[in-house]
């Protein structure tokens, strides 16, 4: 199925709703990141798929063409920069290739992979995301009226940061390899930065540092799996 169709009676994008017509499929293992595209895309008239990690994504994209994809950089089954690669040379070509992370460096390695642009975590800003995208659409599917940028932010569900506390503590219960380690300690520092949670930010930047040092990671490790039982064992209010 074919998403991009201009002239089949999809509805067109608006001022208020410039995305209108648009599907968007976010590969991003963060359901707090997940959730923080879910509420930009309702604002800007989006509709919204997503996929966990790159297998799903590439049995989604084996059926659906979305206009736009978003490539989370660290995924738990490979890098997102190999979907890159395969988006880049894929005919047809999805419209808008875009990657995410929360390290600021990874923007380099996306560009050079084959993204169009990049969107930086946390993604809460509603202007930015609407332009990140409309910078990269055809002509044919921008709206063809004056619009003002929102200067609005979007606050996902707490509950879906505790989603992904869970995760991580689900997957530290497994058998602890160095590429379990490596997965955690990026996500956490991802998820951990976009929530505005420094302390476990910067325990899962310590763990990080600590693998990539090659020194014993277990007082980091300590560290991390105590604010991750803190974080479950705190009450979230609805």
């Amino acid at each position: 199925m074919d998403d991009l169709r201009v002239n089949d009676g999809l509805p067109r994008p608006t001022a208020s709703r410039p995305l209108l017509g648009l599907t968007v499929l976010v590969v991003e293992d963060s359901r707090f990141a997940c959730d923080a595209v879910r509420l930009l895309c309702i604002r800007s008239g989006a509709r919204i798929r997503r996929a966990d990690c790159l297998k799903s994504a590439r049995r989604h994209l084996e059926v659906y063409r979305p206009s736009v994809i978003i490539v989370d950089m660290g995924l738990p089954d490979g890098s997102g920069a190999d979907l890159l690669a395969e988006l880049k040379d894929a005919k047809p070509r999805v419209s808008v290739i875009l990657a995410t992370s929360g390290d600021p460096f990874a923007a380099e390695c996306a560009i050079a992979a084959g993204a169009d642009g990049f969107l930086e975590k946390p993604i809460n800003s509603v202007g930015l995301f609407q332009q990140t995208i409309l910078s990269h659409l055809p002509p044919e599917r921008r709206p063809r009226v004056p619009r003002s940028v929102p200067d609005e932010r979007i606050k996902p569900d707490p509950i879906a940061y505790r989603d992904d506390i869970a995760h991580a503590v689900e997957v530290l219960g497994e058998e602890q390899t160095g590429q379990t380690l490596d997965y955690v300690s990026r996500f956490l520092s991802g998820v951990a930065h976009s929530a505005g949670d420094a302390p476990l930010a910067d325990a899962a930047d310590r763990l990080f540092q600590a693998r990539v040092s090659g020194v014993p990671v277990s007082k980091a490790l300590t560290q991390v799996s105590g604010l991750l039982h803190d974080r479950l064992e705190e009450k979230i209010a609805i």
